[in-house]
């Protein structure tokens, strides 16, 4: 049971799918959740349409919507709901940024 309950995200690799990031996932019946890493390298180059929801570990991201930019620091909760209304880009203030995202696959 414990395999199914409890994410042991020190033993699962890191994927690194571009310059600037790098994640571990677990999934499990549709769901997924995330480490995820940005660094100052990160650039996001198209609008982002997915939902995110999660919480900033470490670090400081801003991300800008078509109303505007929200910063989101240590401590904070992330809750985008994506789509055309809520499309955005982030970038990484400072060196890194550290979140967990909760996502469904």
């Amino acid at each position: 049971m414990s395999n199914e309950v409890k994410v042991m995200f020190q033993e699962l690799p890191w994927e690194e799918p571009g310059a600037g990031v790098r994640f571990k996932a677990f999934t499990r019946d549709g769901k997924r959740i995330r480490l995820v890493e940005f660094t100052k390298e990160f650039i996001q180059q198209n609008w982002c349409e997915k939902g995110h929801i999660g919480y900033v570990l470490q670090g400081t991201l801003e991300v800008s919507f078509r109303q505007g930019k929200v910063r989101f620091s240590e401590g904070d909760g992330v809750f985008i709901l994506g789509g055309d209304v809520e499309r955005h880009k982030a970038s990484v203030i400072g060196e890194k940024v550290t979140l967990i995202l909760v996502e469904t696959v």
